[in-house]
């Protein structure tokens, strides 16, 4: 099979290719969380710090993110050069190219053959994959860790060596130095694993579950370690808690996206409160809405905003990103609490879809040009791969591979129950898209071999 895959590869390159085009208009002027990844690789790649301020007299750590992306972000930067977009966004390229092999190796291990290069090929094809290869974002290198510790994760599963699951759980605390709420993953696993099949219980399964959740608890002590001394607490990242997601997410579904998108930006560009209250007045009687809850929405922005906003020296401003965090935090709950039944109905219907069906893989300046059917299309593409997903885990249980169902999808099950309660964004399902992909090549195959007895 190697002709079919090194034309998957191939495909997956140019794909990566287009969107590197694509994209590059918008490198200095969108996604401004790239700007926090380029300083900390090149912190990295010059000093060996993880920090974002490098020439600072005190070593000033970092309270946001945490070292994982860095780390191959600094890596491209040794190698083409400090700050060389390009670099990363070529890298990534490959970097796609490898998570298609991946995603081979999963699905020809759960299904077959057939099933692995149809697979392949889906993620080749799966636009959002190197939408944001073409940043400087940690998505597509978190997918392809994750993926990467699914496919050992798999592959324990079937040959029980103790090795691969130790492997699996160091792949999988990997993962979550690179986006923080995989951190539970491996534990969650270790739990359900044995808990639906029945065959993960023997003695041999379950030394192997502990194996790999050991050896993924032991592989975060050293990050653990460096906040306690730096930052005085056991935590991934103290300023990038669940306070800012929580708050965003009890605001989600009010409006629509595009008219929260307004809010913010007038939050953010209108330093006159007066101005700023005059214009969201203004902002709310062109959309037909009460101003009340949009005066709140951008107040409480600019006010947790002026927190970390406020102090010049580096330290200080570390220190108030966490004082921000806890106010995020205790917005939200207050909102919670002021509305739960109407928190609940939009983290169920608006979050859920936005999780999981809203990727819209355009570029940034260009998505409110897009004409709305042409977003709907691609929402309903990715409403029909959740579909053939879940026909195609069924599939595997009915077909004597349960044990592979419940494995690929626990992953799924895990990232809704971490992230609907918070800010929902496509790209937070984004790591565990391969698996949906096996699962939708599963579905397909399998109506595939289907048909001739159907004529």
């Amino acid at each position: 099979m190697r002709r079919p895959l090194l034309l998957i590869c191939l495909v997956a390159l140019v794909h990566a290719a287009l969107y590197i085009v694509h994209q590059r208009p918008d490198w200095d002027s969108a996604w401004t969380d790239q700007g926090g990844y380029h300083r900390l690789g090149e912190a990295l790649a010059t000093t060996g710090q993880f920090t974002r301020y490098a020439d600072s007299d005190v070593f000033v750590p970092e309270v946001l993110r945490t070292p994982g992306y860095p780390a191959f972000v600094a890596l491209v930067y040794l190698v083409f050069g400090v700050g060389n977009h390009m670099a990363v966004a070529i890298a990534q390229a490959f970097v796609f190219a490898g998570l298609c092999l991946l995603t081979y190796g999963i699905a020809r291990r759960a299904e077959g053959e057939r099933t692995a290069v149809t697979a392949a090929a889906a993620t080749a094809l799966f636009s959002p994959l190197p939408y944001f290869g073409a940043l400087v974002l940690t998505e597509l290198w978190a997918t392809f860790v994750a993926t990467a510790a699914m496919l050992i994760c798999v592959r324990a599963v079937q040959g029980r060596k103790t090795i691969d699951f130790a492997l699996a759980g160091l792949l999988f605390s990997c993962t979550t130095l690179v986006r923080p709420a995989f951190i539970l993953l491996p534990f969650f696993l270790a739990i359900t694993l044995p808990l639906f099949v029945r065959r993960e219980r023997s003695g041999r399964a379950l030394a192997g579950w502990a194996a790999l959740a050991f050896t993924a608890a032991l592989a975060m002590v050293p990050w653990f370690t460096y906040n306690y001394v730096n930052l005085g607490q056991f935590t991934l990242s103290p300023a990038g808690g669940v306070g800012r997601g929580l708050w965003e997410g009890s605001w989600q579904g009010r409006w629509a996206g595009r008219v929260q998108s307004d809010l913010t930006n007038l939050a953010d560009g209108v330093a006159d409160r007066g101005e700023l209250d005059l214009r969201v007045r203004q902002k709310a009687a062109e959309e037909g809405l009460p101003a009340e809850p949009m005066l709140q929405y951008v107040n409480e922005w600019r006010d947790v905003r002026a927190i970390w906003d406020t102090p010049t020296d580096p330290a200080e401003r570390a220190s108030a990103r966490v004082a921000a965090d806890r106010e995020y935090l205790r917005y939200a709950l207050l909102h919670m609490k002021q509305d739960p039944i109407g928190h609940l109905r939009r983290r169920l219907t608006r979050g859920l879809f936005q999780l999981w069906a809203a990727e819209i893989p355009i570029r940034h300046s260009l998505i409110n040009a897009t004409p709305a059917i042409a977003i709907r299309a691609i929402w309903m593409i990715q409403v029909a791969l959740l579909l053939l997903a879940g026909y195609g885990a069924i599939w595997l249980a009915r077909h004597d591979r349960w044990t592979e169902a419940v494995l690929l999808t626990m992953p799924l099950v895990y990232v809704t129950g971490v992230h609907l309660p918070l800010l929902c964004e496509a790209r937070q399902s984004l790591p565990v898209m391969p698996l949906v992909l096996v699962l939708a090549a599963t579905c397909i195959t399998a109506w595939r071999r289907a048909a001739p007895a159907g004529r």
